[in-house]
């Protein structure tokens, strides 16, 4: 996937500055694909060059001179031939993997740390999640919307985001119960 797809996917939900993009990139597509707002802004102007997106400037009467963009039919179909290609599987790379892979060499006092820090991070994470499920779905139960909601893609994007954290934080939680037995159990030995 290129981020060319994640954005466009972002503003079908509507038109959104560079700002408003990066914003929903923070809080919902940022469970699956992040990108600093720069490369948003750059992305913009590639897509809007290609195009794949529209924008137009809204003036504003304090505020400086915004551009709001949206998905053009040719955008559209840009998204309908990735749907339609086969997805690659997901690679993980992340340096607190390779940090617990080592755990039996070092100390562990600073990974303790951080699978604590990164604990909290996902019980942060899974918070703001919820809150967007709740607020996606209205008034509405989860089944009753997931049946005749509007737009449900944000919503079960936002529910993996919801397992990965837990998951995340499960395990972070683990592994720190397990490195303190280990420790304490070395130091008594």
């Amino acid at each position: 996937m290129a981020l060319r797809h994640a954005v466009l996917a972002a503003l079908l939900d509507g038109e959104l500055s560079g700002y408003q993009l990066a914003k929903a990139f923070d809080v919902g597509v940022a469970n699956f694909w992040y990108a600093q707002p720069q490369q948003l802004y750059a992305e913009l102007t590639r897509l809007e060059q290609q195009g794949l997106v529209a924008g137009r400037e809204v003036v504003q009467e304090s505020r400086p001179t915004k551009r709001l963009f949206h998905v053009t039919d040719a955008g559209l179909a840009e998204l309908e031939a990735f749907t339609a290609a086969s997805a690659k599987p997901a690679f993980v790379r992340d340096d607190l993997m390779v940090k617990v892979q080592a755990a039996d060499s070092v100390d562990t006092a600073t990974l303790i740390d951080q699978l604590t820090e990164r604990a909290e991070i996902a019980r942060a994470r899974i918070e703001l999640f919820e809150a967007l499920l709740r607020r996606l779905r209205g008034d509405r139960g989860e089944e009753d919307f997931l049946r005749h909601g509007h737009r449900i893609g944000p919503y079960l994007t936002c529910l993996r985001g919801v397992a990965f954290e837990q998951e995340n934080r499960d395990w972070c939680l683990r592994t720190v119960a397990v490195l303190v037995e280990r420790r304490h159990t070395r130091a008594r030995n």
